[in-house]
């Protein structure tokens, strides 16, 4: 945050599964992070399966309902029909991923919840199929990654039986109709929301920012606005998106104490090396005289070979001498030998 940082974004490969190798759990670390969030930042959770969520849902409910956390999880659940998650080797039923979504969304009021499918795993019949087509009709989900399978090689699915091309195809072009056929945004035209504006849209036209469940709002392109929690009116909304503009007597937050770093600034740097010559010269011990400072560079100069340190024009000719006398040994040997 002190490097102007206003939104942090918390991925791995499963969220959710963090701590069980160390002893401890993703909440423990999410109250830790919660604490350290200025006003005017948010965070952002990552992808998380459903059996490791199932765990910690009444904390993971709390946490979600944080005023700097976006009430937002992306759950994959890639099928609704049970044998085909049991093919799949995924962890868990469709019943479990149903009772994360319903919990979630009955104690976090508006949660947007993303997740993924996958059209034609093999062995899929129509009626596994059909059942995925219910799940997307009974919860709109806002956000869904669609995927076509596809046999990678040397994986255990690419020896089974597969799937038609074309019924893949065809599952896929059904499954993405019916999640074009709703708007989800449409019944918050009108409304008054809190965005962070963070990004530039693809088309440069506007600013991308999110609301508190992590909806994308479009806002005029000022660069006053960027790096900062404003409200908006929403106005208009679209299938992915809404637009919103400023509210002209609302309070601005401004998350960070600093510029943002500028392009080509390395992040992560004490703040006491930050503005020092890159060069390696000229590097002082400490910021203050109150408070020791380890020098970094110390290690380094412990370790430098010896000709770089003092003296190193005489250690280099003695090195040089005791290579010519070894030169000398062996073509004096050479030669006896001949």
């Amino acid at each position: 945050f002190t490097e102007g940082v206003c939104e942090i974004w918390l991925t791995s490969e499963d969220t959710g599964a963090y701590g069980r190798d160390i002893g401890t759990d993703l909440p423990t670390l999410l109250w830790k992070l919660v604490g350290a969030i200025p006003e005017g930042a948010m965070l952002r959770l990552g992808m998380t399966n459903p059996p490791y969520i199932l765990e910690h849902l009444e904390e993971m409910a709390k946490i979600l309902n944080h005023p700097r956390v976006y009430a937002f999880l992306h759950i994959p659940v890639q099928s609704a029909s049970d044998s085909v998650l049991m093919d799949m080797k995924r962890e868990y039923c469709v019943a479990d991923f149903k009772q994360v979504v319903d919990f979630l969304k009955e104690k976090v009021p508006g949660i947007t919840i993303a997740t993924d499918i996958i059209c034609g795993f093999p062995g899929e019949t129509d009626e596994d199929f059909q059942e995925t087509m219910k799940l997307v009709e009974q919860y709109r989900f806002p956000s869904l990654f669609i995927n076509q399978f596809y046999p990678r090689p040397g994986t255990p699915a690419a020896k089974m039986r597969q799937v038609p091309a074309a019924v893949k195809k065809q599952r896929t072009k059904e499954l993405s109709q019916l999640f074009h056929s709703y708007n989800p945004y449409d019944h918050k035209v009108g409304e008054r929301q809190r965005v962070l504006v963070t990004e530039e849209s693809f088309d440069s036209n506007y600013y991308v920012a999110h609301n508190p469940f992590y909806e994308q709002v479009l806002v005029p392109k000022d660069p006053l606005l960027m790096g900062k929690m404003v409200e908006v009116n929403i106005y208009e909304a679209g299938k992915h998106f809404m637009k919103g503009q400023p509210v002209s007597d609302a309070r601005v937050y401004t998350a960070s104490i600093t510029r943002p770093l500028a392009k080509g600034e390395v992040s992560g740097l004490a703040e006491e090396f930050r503005h020092q010559p890159q060069n390696g010269t000229n590097w002082k011990a400490g910021a203050s005289a109150d408070i020791p400072v380890k020098n970094p560079f110390s290690l380094w100069m412990a370790l430098r070979l010896p000709w770089q340190q003092g003296g190193g024009l005489k250690i280099l000719s003695v090195s040089l001498a005791l290579l010519a006398v070894l030169v000398m040994f062996y073509y004096g040997g050479f030669k006896a030998g001949l």
